[in-house]
């Protein structure tokens, strides 16, 4: 088992992803991720400019961030966003523990704004998101 196998599945399990959707989404995250990357993060999340557009995964590694879509009608799954961490800029993220969501936003290297909503099961979660954000991102960006 590589180490993105080893670190993907756990990561997943820490945020309550269900393992047929973690199934669904493996073959996009394979192709997107290399096999010796370290998942840091994983998170169901939607877009709050565009709610009717689906449900989105998140998957955060120390070198890059691959979202993937799925849709409502026909549960459709795509690559959303594909991004080496060092072409993503003006990264931020707003924990708030009151509402147990995480705003995470984030300027790709085409200049499209992308702007991601992971709701936690508790505010402990959202402190735990935030740390592993402020690990990967460090100085590079600041909480907005």
């Amino acid at each position: 088992m590589d180490v993105f196998s080893r670190t993907f599945l756990p990561a997943a399990a820490e945020a309550g992803v269900a393992i047929p959707t973690v199934s669904r989404h493996m073959p996009i995250f394979r192709r997107c991720i290399e096999p010796d990357e370290k998942t840091v993060l994983v998170g169901r999340c939607l877009r709050p400019d565009a709610p009717l557009a689906g449900e989105f995964m998140l998957v955060l590694t120390y070198r890059r961030l691959v979202v993937t879509q799925e849709t409502k009608v026909l549960h459709r799954l795509r690559l959303h966003l594909n991004a080496n961490l060092r072409h993503l800029s003006n990264v931020s993220w707003r924990p708030d523990p009151a509402r147990s969501t995480v705003d995470v936003t984030a300027t790709a290297v085409d200049g499209v704004r992308e702007r991601f909503r992971m709701r936690l099961a508790t505010p402990k979660a959202v402190a735990h998101s935030d740390k592993l954000l402020q690990n990967v991102f460090g100085s590079r960006a600041l909480a907005a």
